[in-house]
């Protein structure tokens, strides 16, 4: 199983060498991210109902080709590791253009936190279901 979001390149996405800006690569991996959660039912209103929301640690994009004006893209989404109550979490994304060409990778670590409390929380079961229909990479691990 995979998830898979396509993702257009606009002209303000381009940085002055006319390839894409170093910080769309991550606001690709938050859309893509988003669209998942949103997709199996962890909409903004289900995580204000709850008090809850997702929050980053840790996000680091490695480059490997230039993605330019044109380019179709493709963003991938996987867990890499997830804590075994749901509180803290590592997903990976890949950047694919024409379908076969890996052009980054992007890892983040986070967490879900209590918006009131602003402490780190286990999820409800309504966002552990959802976290568990993520496609998992090769080395996932439970931690």
């Amino acid at each position: 199983m995979n998830y898979i979001k396509q993702v257009e390149i606009r002209w303000s996405d381009l940085d002055p060498n006319f390839h894409l800006r170093h910080s769309v690569y991550y606001d690709f991996g938050a859309y893509c991210r988003v669209c998942f959660l949103t997709d199996n039912g962890i909409t903004p209103e289900v995580m204000t109902q709850h008090f809850i929301g997702p929050i980053l640690f840790r996000e680091e994009c490695m480059f490997k080709r230039e993605i330019k004006f044109g380019d179709r893209i493709s963003i991938n989404l996987k867990m890499k590791s997830i804590t075994t109550n749901g509180k803290k979490w590592s997903m990976k994304h890949e950047l694919i253009k024409d379908d076969n060409i890996l052009c980054a990778t992007i890892i983040i670590e986070g967490a879900w936190m209590n918006t009131q409390l602003r402490k780190i929380i286990s999820p409800p079961e309504i966002f552990m279901i959802a976290l568990q229909k993520m496609p998992k990479t090769e080395d996932f691990q439970i931690l």
